[in-house]
């Protein structure tokens, strides 16, 4: 029995000659319609993979949290603490696109059993030789890359599996569930991970991981065939690399976002960088604020990806505010006097930067033909998870040189002024102008069609 729309197949697939504006959905043809908060929990398939997140997700958490204080440990250096972090992007970057092709080849449910199975096994293992004292920095360093090579497969599979679960109509809200579903583990596993450090040693927080993957594994191994939204899978080919670029690049509704959201991940969300740099530089306030200020933009993200749940469609006008919201919240941020009116803004940080994140994804998903997405979603994740580390050293530069209110406004003023470029483009593309004018009183400034504006001038 089905609990979702659509269990023999996807839909078909919808045309995409016509790319979407600032002001039409991301997905041209969709009926767009308000939906609930949780209306995609209401499909069994989703519900088994949403509640196998949330135990597998607080246990990545913990385990970010417990590999790092353990490099810490054994060397004393934070240089050693980059390069595990390193380690782990570093598949991503160099392979990303090769498992992008991968993901499209193969069904998404066995590659999700092999790919959770083998982070599975490489927390275990750390776990064996943390708890019997014979762990060394270069076993971390190992199981870094080797969850890193695991996340190649893993993130596009998990990305794209999400509309064969639930289909186009409540994508936007699975999506946005998932990024609630993430943003609340990053609330409970650090401290978790806190308790379990100080009380009982690391060793323990990577056994957790290691067995918190049973709970995903479990719920891919319950969900009924039958009712997922089945996929026409590529087949085997030369040329799937270039022919998944020269996609992206000749749709300007997947490859500007995925350029929006590249600024902003490598110049406006590295806060490591920032926040560290406020707390101690700046307030002189230490570990304490640091850690408040991440958990107060945990907060609005998770606010963030619950209203955008509640959004029954993806636009890329939505996209566009954001980014520059986003961006000038940060030169906002940047010149505040005192430490409690910048804790406050890391709220409305934390939900702007996730609404364009969530944005971002839904729009691309539901722009890319399904044969397709596993590529596309790469190259998203490469751009997105890749941008952060490429751009640390030199935000971090900045930030030494010229002083942590001047790197954090650097950061926003780029992420506004991509978001305003590319909103021009798009605006262009589609070819829309800008219309100002009144609304019932209230100015009201958007984006219209050429021969609407014309008309709309006419008639004044």
């Amino acid at each position: 029995m089905s609990s979702g729309p659509g269990t023999a197949s996807a839909p078909a697939t919808e045309p995409h000659d016509s790319p979407p504006t600032p002001d039409s959905p991301a997905s041209a043809g969709r009926p767009v319609r308000k939906t609930s908060m949780f209306s995609s929990l209401k499909v069994r398939n989703y519900r088994l993979f949403f509640l196998g997140q949330v135990v597998s997700n607080t246990g990545t958490w913990m385990q970010r949290i417990a590999q790092d204080w353990l490099v810490l440990s054994l060397t004393g250096s934070s240089a050693a603490v980059g390069i595990t972090t390193a380690l782990q992007f570093l598949p991503m970057l160099l392979f990303g696109l090769y498992g992008g092709v991968l993901v499209d080849r193969l069904r998404k449910r066995p590659t999700l059993l092999v790919t959770q199975s083998s982070m599975a096994v490489t927390a275990l293992a750390l776990a064996a030789l943390t708890l019997t004292g014979q762990v060394q920095v270069w076993h971390v360093y190992v199981a870094a890359f080797a969850v890193g090579l695991a996340t190649v497969v893993d993130n596009p599979a998990r990305q794209s599996f999400v509309s064969e679960l639930v289909g186009p109509q409540q994508l936007q809200n699975a999506v946005s569930l998932n990024s609630a579903n993430f943003q609340s583990a990053r609330l409970v596993g650090p401290a978790v991970a806190g308790l379990l450090i100080t009380g009982v040693g690391t060793g323990w927080a990577f056994l957790f991981n290691g067995l918190s993957f049973i709970a995903p594994l479990t719920g891919l191994l319950l969900m009924r065939s039958r009712e997922l939204h089945t996929v026409e899978r590529a087949p085997r080919g030369k040329g799937q690399l270039r022919e998944g670029v020269r996609y992206v690049t000749g749709r300007p509704e997947l490859i500007w976002p995925i350029v929006l959201v590249g600024f902003v991940g490598t110049f406006a969300f590295n806060f490591p960088v920032y926040l560290s740099a406020f707390a101690d530089d700046v307030f002189h306030a230490g570990a304490g604020a640091y850690s408040m200020f991440n958990t107060l933009m945990a907060v609005g993200s998770v606010v963030g990806a619950l209203l955008a749940a509640r959004r029954g469609t993806s636009r890329l006008r939505l996209l566009i505010a954001a980014a520059m919201v986003f961006g000038a919240l940060e030169i906002v941020a940047a010149t505040t006097p005192t430490l409690w009116m910048f804790a406050l803004l890391m709220v409305p940080l934390g939900l702007f930067g996730m609404t364009v994140n969530v944005t971002t994804n839904t729009s691309i998903q539901m722009s890319t033909d399904p044969a397709m997405r596993g590529r596309v979603m790469a190259l998203y994740m490469m751009v997105f998870l890749g941008g952060s580390p490429v751009g640390a050293p030199i935000v971090g530069w900045v930030t030494d040189t010229y002083g942590a209110r001047v790197g954090l406004a650097a950061g926003g003023a780029v992420a506004a002024l991509a978001a305003a470029v590319i909103g021009l483009i798009l605006a262009r593309v589609g070819n829309l102008r800008l219309s100002v004018g009144w609304h019932r009183g209230h100015p009201r400034v958007r984006f219209v069609p050429r021969e609407q504006r014309e008309e709309l001038a006419a008639a004044a």
